[in-house]
């Protein structure tokens, strides 16, 4: 039989073994591929030499072979940079290789890599093309030019060859598709973590902004309020001047310790927070700083009271927070009520007023409703805040709440999940000096 009709063909496993999977990564650094090229080169000179020694009816591996095989690994130091002339300059190296008579064999390897780092280079209708004009050329040399070419007194090939010599075309095509995916999916997923994380780096920012706003803006209106009735009583009433200066240092003080709890969750990625985040539990402490600041709370409970999530439970407090702090800062009225409806899907929070609005520049950031907002569209409840017929401001809260066994925060004593139907009236002291507030403009 002819040497073109079997003798150690491409589709035999020693010269294809490990495929051009290993070979299509860059150096590192992103230079030429200088030792994966090398090696290639070594393995298909060597291949070339034992695959001629199989092969009797085809030309041992002279100086003409070889420099053959080096013009066709040459041009693999290019193949990601210069894919296209990469992959058709080494198909017709090999087809004068096959054209010369030499050995079949190992050679297919420097084609199989081009054409791998054309397919995954994007250019597969280039690869394709490649693939094509050598297997026609094959056909050529083997079914009509054979007589004209060395070596001597060879045949025509069989056309069964061809069966897997089309095989191994195929295998080559199909296994650089397949990285191909493969790789647009890894950077799909790449991109997607890092778009993901940088979502969750700024929701994180905004956390922190929500909290630290709420924080301050609340405690520095008491400070605010009471440092004016701590100068305006200094002389006339000395004694209501140290109150006033007592709840400045209360309200920084606790200022303080929330403001570091939300910088030592910054200092120390990953940990938990050192003291539990505040809920629904602390509302009293509300009542007790805004009477400090000459507002009358009173709170009132309807539904079954019951543990909800911490989440809820965080936003809650900070809406009802920052409404109190609007009140304090914007409004005439020296009252304010707060009702907790506890529904069986929703917590219903309503802060009202009875204004009117003083119309006072309070030096807020503008950003108390906006930060109200996000916090009930993060759970994906809704809020509204505007003014009531009767003059009056109210701020009304929807707050979805998911079933969930109840727990404690971290430090606490459990709650029980439901107590009996509460209705409860808290009005807190009254100062003699009433500031301005209304949640109009938010803190």
């Amino acid at each position: 039989m002819s040497g073109r009709s079997g003798h150690g063909g491409p589709w035999r496993g020693g010269p294809w073994r490990g495929g051009p999977w290993g070979w299509a990564a860059r150096e590192p650094g992103g230079g030429l591929p200088w030792r994966s090229t090398a090696l290639i080169t070594a393995f298909v000179l060597v291949g070339s030499g034992f695959a001629a020694r199989n092969q009797p009816d085809r030309l041992a591996l002279d100086t003409l072979g070889r420099v053959l095989l080096l013009l066709g690994a040459a041009p693999l130091l290019l193949r990601h940079r210069r894919p296209v002339p990469v992959v058709f300059g080494v198909a017709v190296v090999t087809l004068g290789y096959l054209a010369a008579g030499y050995a079949y064999g190992p050679v297919f390897v420097l084609v199989a890599v081009a054409c791998f780092a054309a397919v995954v280079h994007g250019h597969r209708r280039a690869a394709w093309w490649a693939l094509g004009l050598l297997w026609a050329g094959h056909l050529v040399l083997a079914h009509w030019l054979y007589r004209y070419l060395p070596p001597d007194g060879d045949g025509a090939a069989s056309w069964g060859q061809e069966i897997p010599v089309a095989g191994f075309v195929v295998a080559i095509l199909a296994a650089s598709e397949l990285v191909r995916v493969r790789r647009e999916q890894w950077a799909r997923e790449r991109a997607e973590r890092a778009a993901a994380e940088r979502r969750r780096a700024d929701e994180e920012r905004l956390r922190m902004a929500r909290e630290l706003h709420d924080v301050l803006a609340h405690s520095l209106s008491v400070i605010n309020v009471q440092a004016g009735v701590g100068l305006a009583l200094l002389d006339s009433d000395p004694g209501q001047a140290r109150t006033a200066l007592t709840t400045i240092k209360a309200a920084s003080k606790e200022a303080l310790g929330e403001v570091r709890q939300v910088l030592d969750t910054l200092r120390a990625p990953g940990d938990a927070p050192r003291a539990p985040a505040p809920g629904l539990d602390r509302l009293p402490e509300l009542v007790d700083q805004a009477a400090a600041a000459g507002l009358t709370v009173r709170t009132e409970t309807e539904g079954r009271r019951r543990r909800l999530p911490p989440g809820t439970e965080l936003a809650a407090f900070r809406i009802v927070q920052e409404a109190l702090t609007n009140v304090v800062r914007h409004s005439g009225s020296r009252t304010a009520l707060v009702v907790l409806g506890y529904g069986s899907a929703a917590l219903d929070l309503r802060i009202d007023d009875e204004g009117p609005a003083t119309g006072d520049d309070a030096g807020g950031s503008g950003n108390g409703l906006a930060g109200m907002r996000e916090r009930a569209a993060a759970l994906g409840g809704t809020i509204e805040a505007g003014t009531r017929p009767d003059g009056g401001f109210r701020v009304h809260a929807v707050l979805p709440v998911r079933p969930q066994e109840p727990s404690a925060r971290p430090g606490e004593t459990p709650a029980r999940a439901e107590e009996p139907p509460v209705r409860r009236e808290g009005p807190g002291p009254r100062n003699a000096e009433p500031p301005a507030a209304r949640p109009e403009e938010s803190s």
